[in-house]
């Protein structure tokens, strides 16, 4: 069993925040998990300038669709992170081996695949604000993962 931390990116859009998500990843220990089809080409120059040296493709595993993913993950916890939840990842109890998706930052992840999730959290803002930008809101929850979990110690 992997006792890494997991970062889930369902079809990521913005080139930028995929490069700063990885270097988070490589920087933090986490493994990382891209959900397909992406909105930009990993030779895109703006992922390119961003990823810098850090995109290490040992800790990153792509899936094909969605179906893929899941069936994947049939025995393990997917923890997803959406504005949509009422439930705090401040009172969540986080596992070694969970994988924590985050949606396309232009629209999430579909309806169907929120519902089938047992576990949804977010992050708590102030009132009248969208979101956070998924960057910062992966190493906010990456971090409290890895506190919970002792991962680096």
């Amino acid at each position: 069993m992997n006792l890494r931390p997991k970062i889930a990116l369902y079809e990521p859009d913005i080139p930028q925040n995929t490069a700063a998500i990885i270097r988070t990843c490589a920087c933090l220990g986490a493994d990382l998990e891209i959900i397909e089809p992406c909105g930009f080409l990993f030779s895109d120059k703006r992922f390119k300038r961003v990823v810098m040296d850090y995109m290490d493709e040992k800790m990153i595993k792509f899936y094909q669709s969605s179906d893929e993913f899941f069936k994947s993950k049939k025995n393990e916890r997917v923890i997803l992170l959406t504005t949509k939840s009422a439930d705090s990842y401040a009172a969540f109890k986080f596992e070694s081996n969970d994988t924590l998706l985050f949606g396309r930052e232009s629209a999430g992840v579909p309806d169907h695949i929120h519902n089938s999730l047992k576990y949804r959290l977010k992050i708590p803002m102030m009132d009248n604000k969208r979101s956070l930008n998924i960057a910062s809101s992966v190493a906010i929850i990456l971090s409290e993962n890895l506190r919970q979990t002792n991962f680096n110690k």
